[in-house]
């Protein structure tokens, strides 16, 4: 080994160092502010502990707890404490595995029968518990002694533990275990030695001590089978969440908080939205009259703009004969997902799970000439997909969805502008329903199997780059996670608190085309194949909408809302004023609504009118009459504004609708 390593840094610097030395001296030589934020190290790329000694020149970046980085190993970390105050707490529990997670960080437990033999769980009061010990670990700055061990000596070790032995004879690639070494960590106890330490099998990396731990929160049990197996052993899963600083962490208990007061699901049976009736089944939605209404404006003023963008509208049949998802493959690829088949009259029905084979098929019903290209085809197609009962989340993960689906057929020569039109349209039209903030993931051709020529896929990868930096997205590659038939862009919003949802997609596919032998007669008279374009905008009707909910906390913007305007009367002498009023405004083409006087007060009706969050509230007594004006209760504002002429407030209310503002 050399006397001397030299250490490379990010910024380009070099530093030379004694053999052996550590990342944490390598922080510490650089400044104490670095070395106290300082959690885990990578070298040459590898995670490694603070006290890895470094032993040959290397490339070295000090890992902080505020990067993505540093969080998992700050939550990797404390899932271990968790499994050291359960074992603590818990005599003759058993542990299973614990890594982190986006947001936290989960373990999971086999507690020990009750004396009747009935299963135990964990309760509220035991996760009460389980916080306190775990604190108590952290304040002792424990610190995290990696071993490493032959097989047999790990088998040895966990001889009462089996879910760690099965990990340890499973496969090489498994938690811990790497070419016939076992990697252990130790939390030995203050003065104690390494027989009465914690210890668990894992890779590490871990923080020096726990002591560097301590900004988290224990969120829920729930039920887990071992490996994901149905077969296997049902077991406790303690979901907890740690940060970099409590700051960090009110932060985010804040944004549960919020997402769970925006729940779509309880928002749409408040506001009579939606509702999924366990006669339907899982993943099946019923859209009330007021949940209906707001769809209807979003697919009315989609079809609009596809109408102006020279799109061909399209209808498809719900389900097909089997071939014709053999001829498009998913058959091959997708049948998990698919629902079974139906037979009839000696065939095999399948309900669709895609639009594509049956846009291909509307292409090829006929000779088709460059002149007519691109063919730009769309429709709101109904699918139905077979998803686990356990992955179902309201109108965000369903069984039978609506996409806004459309497929365009171009030369190889039109990929560019196509795309780079295609794109400018969807962020026009997330942007008309609020959002402001996108980003996009670009992923290029999988290495090995791949369909299309090398200049196809250049072609199509430059174009995807080019339509990104036209629109001023920024963007993130992802090396080899195209699909076997293209590249494409996924484009990401950002919520109103922050959250990232995947959404819209445009996809180039050289696949369907051969499969069902699409072609179109050039301008050299010769037939040639086209390139297909998948592009799905809203993703699927339910799921926008329930992001859209969520987004506005079910309080829709105006040109949306499915009552846009109640109309109050105060006392049943306005009556006739009232309904008037509400004739105006319907016959102006707005969705207004009259209030009965004759059971609720004044005070009660406006109160459950702000509840429902109707944009415009409208109260009409003896001055409005007599004045032919409207007292406008505006949603969200403090005083309500008097004596409005109602011609003024019917153009004000156009000119927001119109605005979609």
């Amino acid at each position: 080994m050399a006397d001397q390593v030299t250490v490379k840094l990010p910024d380009g610097s070099t530093r030379e160092y004694s053999a052996g030395v550590t990342p944490a001296e390598v922080a510490a030589s650089i400044g104490r502010r670095l070395a106290d934020a300082a959690v885990a190290a990578s070298v040459d790329g590898a995670t490694v502990d603070l006290d890895r000694p470094i032993s040959a020149d290397a490339e070295v970046a000090i890992i902080t707890a505020d990067s993505a980085e540093g969080l998992y190993v700050l939550r990797h970390s404390t899932a271990h404490v968790l499994a050291q105050a359960v074992l603590d707490l818990f005599p003759g529990a058993r542990y299973a595995i614990g890594p982190p997670i986006a947001d936290g960080f989960y373990y999971d437990f086999e507690l020990p029968a009750h004396p009747d033999g009935s299963p135990a769980h964990f309760t509220e009061a035991d996760l009460e518990q389980i916080d306190a010990r775990m604190r108590e670990i952290i304040g002792e700055a424990q610190p995290f002694v990696r071993e490493e061990m032959g097989k047999t000596d790990g088998l040895e070790l966990f001889a009462d533990q089996p879910f760690k032995r099965e990990i340890i004879e499973g496969a090489e690639s498994n938690e811990g275990a790497e070419g016939g070494v076992v990697s252990v960590y130790r939390n030995p106890h203050p003065g104690d030695g390494a027989a009465s330490s914690f210890v668990d099998l894992c890779r590490g990396p871990h923080v020096p001590h726990t002591k560097r731990l301590g900004a988290f929160k224990l969120m829920k049990v729930a039920g887990a089978y071992w490996r994901g197996d149905e077969k296997r052993p049902m077991l406790q899963r303690i979901y907890g969440t740690a940060w970099a600083t409590k700051k960090d962490l009110d932060d985010h208990l804040h944004r549960l908080a919020e997402a769970e007061r925006r729940d779509h699901r309880k928002l749409g049976v408040e506001l009579d939205l939606i509702s999924f009736p366990d006669e339907l089944g899982g993943g099946l939605a019923v859209w009330h009259p007021k949940g209906a209404k707001v769809r209807k404006q979003m697919e009315d003023f989609s079809r609009a703009e596809h109408e102006a963008a020279d799109y061909d509208f399209v209808v498809t049949p719900h389900l097909t004969k089997a071939a014709l998802f053999e001829t498009s493959g998913h058959l091959d690829f997708y049948a998990d997902g698919m629902y079974p088949p139906m037979e009839m009259e000696g065939a095999k029905y399948y309900p669709k799970p895609m639009n594509c084979p049956m846009h291909c098929l509307i292409f090829r019903s006929r000779t088709r000439s460059y002149r007519e290209l691109p063919l730009r085809l769309f429709e709101f197609g109904t699918v139905y997909r077979y998803e686990r009962s356990g992955v179902l989340h309201g109108l965000l993960r369903t069984r039978g969805f609506t996409q806004d689906d459309s497929h365009i057929y171009c030369t190889a020569d039109q990929i560019v502008p196509e795309l780079t039109s295609l794109l400018g349209f969807v962020l026009r039209i997330l942007r008309a329903f609020g959002f402001e903030h996108f980003e996009a993931e670009l992923s290029t051709r999988p290495v090995g199997k791949s369909v299309g020529a090398d200049e196809d896929w250049e072609r199509a990868t430059e174009a995807l780059h080019e339509a990104l930096r036209q629109s001023g997205l920024p963007y993130t590659v992802a090396e080899g996670e195209g699909a076997f038939y293209g590249p494409k862009i996924d484009v990401h919003l950002h919520d109103a608190i922050g959250r990232r949802w995947q959404l819209s997609t445009l996809q180039v596919d050289f696949n369907h085309p051969i499969r069902f032998d699409l072609t179109y007669v050039g301008q050299d008279n010769e037939r040639h194949r086209p390139i297909m374009i998948h592009r799905a905008l809203f993703g699927s009707v339910e799921r926008f909408f329930g992001i859209l909910v969520e987004h506005y906390a079910g309080a829709f913007p105006t040109w949306l809302a499915p009552v846009q305007v109640q109309v109050l009367p105060v006392a049943d002498r306005h009556d006739d004023y009232a309904a008037r009023v509400v004739d105006r405004l319907t016959s102006a083409g707005f969705r207004a609504e009259l209030t009965d006087a004759t059971h609720d007060t004044l005070g009660a009706r406006v109160r459950k009118g702000k509840l429902e969050k109707i944009p415009y509230l409208l109260v009409v007594g003896d001055s409005d009459v007599e004045g032919q004006t409207v007292g406008v209760n505006v949603r969200g504002a403090d005083r309500p504004e008097r004596d409005v002429p109602l011609d003024d407030f019917v153009a004000r209310l156009a000119a927001e609708v119109a605005a979609r503002s």
